[in-house]
């Protein structure tokens, strides 16, 4: 390690044919390449594995440490190392080309960038954006969308004028000078600097309507609804200024990552990538690689970023920020407030992005007949599963817990036949206990032993439980028990997203990409989120009725119409007492007591 010079650089990986295992950056090469070769305890399981490989090192010497992020960049995304957190930028992104180089300018989509004199605006995540955003600006400003020479001596126009998304150039139905006016508003627009393009429009509007001109003035009128109408539905809570917030969440080997693009305190974009190899990885490590290979492309770089996670090397990271933007940036972390809120808005709808790709990835027939053969042969069935029932269970600390129960049918779900059980039976949080009390009444009423339902008489061809090899045998035990020891019966552990299987020893772990695995995970999460939003209905009533016993004239009736009025014993402590009043069944006595019972004050009277 000694040949290696103390100076910033770049240094590759390689195995035994010469191929590139893993590509790193260094303020001192000598230094960071000799930490890999120390005791193995010190690094990572993934980072044991892929020194097992290690069989030379090649390296690049930079003159800075903003030298080695960006080249280090460049390398990763030119060889795409095994080992390292790769975002998915092959494709070419599509931007928003306005032909300022034409005398007539138009938008069109685009997947290449040049130097030649028109403004491109982007990259967008997808073509659909870009699209939007063309529709707006022949809308709002009536920009062509035509590639015609124009003349003006055209003698009809086309049916973009008629329906108002097109000022009609070549009818000579407005001037050079008047084109170009909207163009530039049209680049103000897409630049963010909406309050400017309100302001002309005004201007413009009153000086029409003072000339007496009230058809131009009305369509202004129209194009200030719609720049009003955009900027509502842009709007952040408490965010200032232009920034960037970015989030991922992440499963198995991959994550998900989403930046919301915010400029002057609205958001105007919302891009979604993909990073593969980030199993056994940092979220500090994925954040920083996420930032690194985001602002080494094409990206614009911000006044401020938001990050969901801190970045590793955060000076040296910074700095190469700010040689990019040209000017400072301000790197944060929120830990409260509005940018803590505007953060776990970009998790929650990164959460979102995945959930909506996991429901495509299966929604496809030819994916949904692989998903089911592959479970046929899976769980060594006589069929691919016609009916699959996932089960889950939840609380908190066995308080107020339940039960619910989700139908896949051919695939798909068949929300009529969904579920949900009130726990009855188990004290304490004995998830055991609850399924095998939750598996047992649903079993009983198919054998028409509880309940003369016959929409409980379906046998489904796979039950699917979420948890371990724990709740799999408390399943295994409750079917033998109601007599239905025949069905299959599978469970699937959350972060790991191990199956067990009653054959087999160990959890079983099938590739990512496997169409089953998908499909057992939507069933799973389905069974997840039905359960927990019944959870938060039973917890919230029960917290209501424990909040408002012993208040004298306070029944069960007008407790469930405050509920149904409130929501929960937040909102009815904040109501006035004439609030109070106007609840359905309640008088002015009752009404005060609760006030009192929840407030603490002793009511007058």
């Amino acid at each position: 390690m000694q040949a290696l010079p103390a100076r910033p650089g770049v240094y590759l990986f390689k195995d035994a044919d010469g191929g590139i295992l893993y590509v790193g950056k260094a303020s001192s090469l000598r230094h960071r390449v000799a930490s890999y070769f120390g005791a193995a305890r010190d690094l990572s399981p993934k980072t044991v594995r892929m020194m097992e490989r290690v069989v030379d090192v090649d390296y690049y010497v930079t003159d800075s440490e903003q030298e080695a992020i960006l080249l280090e960049c460049v390398l990763i995304k030119k060889h795409r190392p095994y080992y390292n957190i790769r975002l998915k930028d092959d494709k070419s992104y599509p931007y928003l080309r306005l032909t300022l180089n034409e005398d007539w300018p138009r938008a069109h989509l685009t997947r290449r960038v040049t130097q030649d004199g028109a403004r491109y605006f982007g990259p967008y995540a997808n073509a659909g954006h870009v699209h939007t955003a063309i529709a707006l600006l022949e809308k709002i400003f009536r920009l062509r969308s035509c590639r015609k020479n124009i003349t003006g001596n055209e003698r009809r126009p086309c049916l973009e004028y008629h329906i108002r998304r097109c000022s009609g150039p070549c009818i000579g139905a407005i001037s050079r000078s008047e084109y170009r006016e909207a163009v530039d508003r049209a680049v103000l627009f897409l630049e963010g600097r909406q309050d400017q393009v309100l302001k002309e429009l005004r201007a413009e509007m009153n000086q029409a309507a003072q000339r007496l001109d009230y058809e131009k003035a009305a369509l202004i009128r129209d194009q200030i609804g719609a720049v009003e109408a955009m900027i509502q539905t842009q709007k952040v809570a408490a965010a200032t200024g232009d920034m960037d917030a970015i989030a991922f969440v992440q499963e198995g080997d991959q994550a998900f990552a989403l930046v919301f693009l915010i400029r002057r305190g609205r958001l105007v974009g919302r891009e979604p990538f993909t990073l593969t190899g980030t199993r056994e990885e940092d979220p500090s490590e994925i954040m920083t690689s996420f930032v690194q290979q985001f602002y080494g492309g094409d990206h614009p770089v911000p006044a401020r970023i938001l990050l969901q996670h801190p970045l590793r090397e955060r000076a040296a990271m910074q700095r190469w920020l700010q040689e990019r933007r040209g000017g400072r940036v301000e790197l944060r972390v929120p830990r409260r407030g509005a940018g803590k809120a505007l953060v776990d808005m970009v998790v929650a709808n990164a959460r979102e992005v995945l959930e909506q790709s996991r429901i495509r990835s299966v929604a496809d027939p030819e994916t949904l007949t692989a998903a089911l053969d592959e479970l046929q042969e899976l769980l060594s069935l006589p069929a691919p599963p016609g009916r699959i029932e996932c089960y889950d269970i939840s609380n908190i600390q066995g308080t107020s817990a339940v039960g619910s129960m989700v139908v896949f049918e051919g695939g798909v779900p068949r929300k009529s036949g969904y579920r949900r059980f009130q726990i009855k039976t188990v004290t304490g949080a004995d998830d055991y206990a609850m399924i095998q009390e939750v598996l047992g009444r649903r079993f009983r009423k198919a054998s028409g032993r509880t309940s003369g339902d016959s929409s409980w008489a379906a046998v489904p061809d796979l039950v699917l439980i979420d948890g371990g090899k724990g709740q799999l045998n408390a399943a295994l035990q409750a079917l033998k028990d109601a007599g239905v020891g025949a069905i299959r019966c599978a469970s699937i552990a959350k972060e790991e997203e191990a199956i067990f299987l009653p054959h087999l020893a160990g959890p079983l772990r099938l590739p990512r990409e496997s169409p089953a695995l998908r499909l057992l995970q939507r069933a799973r999460d389905e069974a997840h989120r039905f359960a927990v939003g019944y959870y938060r209905k039973v917890h919230r009533r029960r917290t209501l009725v424990s909040s408002l016993d012993g208040v004298p004239g306070l029944g069960a009736k007008r407790k469930r119409a405050l509920l149904r009025k409130f929501g929960s014993v937040a909102r009815i402590r904040q109501a006035t007492l004439e609030e109070l009043k106007t609840v359905e069944g309640m008088n002015e006595t009752v009404a005060r007591r609760v006030k009192s019972s929840l407030s603490g004050f002793s009511p007058a009277g």
